[in-house]
């Protein structure tokens, strides 16, 4: 039996209807793998109003995460933080897997590719020291070669005291590598937004409608002018240990800001309307995203990509507001940053 949720609909997101979860006690179905929560499953209205009216609401319509709709999904377990550095070690440790960011990129991969680039290494953050338009992210990305999951700042970087934070420089076959040899998987875009909202209705953010609470930052963002100072109000230059900030209703750490979080699904900006017209206009159930076939980023087309979700310790008001709950990410497959990790699912079994 199904229960509607207690929490009140947002008053600036009237589309939304009440999230339905499991009627209470609604147990687990055996005991929990170790580092994971239950996520009961039920029903839920899918996506982002836009925001551009809210105080700090930033200036994207988020135009891709609408038609907002409805979603039924099974329950499910989660982990109930990012994987860490440790955890990824252990897995390398066993396997002896070499990421993608640790081999050399191949020249027939990516053609009239300038030679000098075609290094092992991956894309670091590199604040500029003037004031810049927002209008082009290469001015504060630098390719560094050397750069890796061991080597999360540069060559010259290391993990030592980052055992507890989460593995970043992972391109999506290292995450899914990852999920295979722990026997889980990676989360579909709608068990990550469910996830994430915790049962809430239509909320802003995974804990609820105010950036802050009680005055305190309840996600590592980006405070101050991006890209070039960051105030740290927050507590954080960088990236947080896991578990720096409250959970949310689900038991659940960092699913707003700190690291990107690779999903499942293939990317397109209309893939909730396809979803719908798909459902008939009703709702849409354990929906998968699109084939990849069917991949379309407007700004790169020919990029396949999946869709990442969270946002990141660089996210801010003034430019890419999407630690908001709601709101979709997305990024090449084949490329990983000092910003971008992952978190995993393993379904409920027989």
């Amino acid at each position: 039996m199904l229960v509607r949720s207690t929490v009140t609909v947002a008053a600036s997101a009237e589309t939304y209807l009440p999230t339905v979860l499991p009627a209470a006690p609604a147990p687990a179905p055996a005991a929990a793998p170790e580092g994971m929560v239950w996520i009961p499953g039920g029903e839920y209205s899918r996506g982002s109003s836009d925001p551009r009216n809210d105080l700090c609401g930033g200036s994207e319509p988020m135009d891709d995460a609408r038609p907002i709709h409805r979603v039924a999904l099974a329950g499910f377990w989660m982990d109930r933080t990012e994987v860490t550095n440790a955890d990824y070690a252990r897995f390398v440790a066993a396997t002896g897997y070499v990421t993608v960011a640790e081999r050399a990129p191949r020249a027939e991969d990516y053609p009239g590719a300038d030679p000098a680039l075609l290094v092992a290494g991956s894309v670091v953050f590199s604040p500029p020291a003037e004031e810049v338009p927002l209008d082009n992210a290469l001015r504060w990305w630098r390719y560094v070669p050397g750069t890796n999951w061991r080597h999360p700042l540069g060559p010259n970087s290391n993990l030592d005291g980052r055992d507890n934070h989460p593995v970043v420089h992972v391109a999506y076959a290292d995450v899914e590598a990852y999920a295979k040899w722990a026997g889980k998987r990676l989360p579909t875009e709608a068990e990550w937004e469910f996830a994430a909202r915790g049962g809430l209705t239509g909320q802003r953010y995974t804990w609820g409608n105010d950036l802050t609470k009680d005055g305190r930052w309840m996600a590592n963002i980006w405070q101050g002018a991006f890209p070039g100072k960051n105030s740290e109000d927050d507590g954080f230059p960088g990236i947080a240990p896991t578990a720096s900030f409250p959970a949310n209703a689900f038991g659940l750490f960092d699913m707003s800001g700190n690291v990107w979080e690779w999903c499942s699904d293939w990317y397109r900006p209309d893939a909730y309307e396809v979803a719908v017209r798909a459902a008939g206009g009703g709702v849409v159930r354990d929906p998968r995203g699109p084939a990849e076939k069917d991949s379309l980023d407007p700004q790169e087309p020919g990029v396949p990509k999946r869709v990442q979700r969270s946002g990141s310790f660089l996210c801010t008001d003034q430019y890419c507001t999407r630690y908001m709950v709601g709101t979709r990410g997305k990024g090449a497959v084949d490329t990983g940053s000092n910003h971008v990790g992952f978190r995993c699912v393993r379904d409920a079994g027989p």
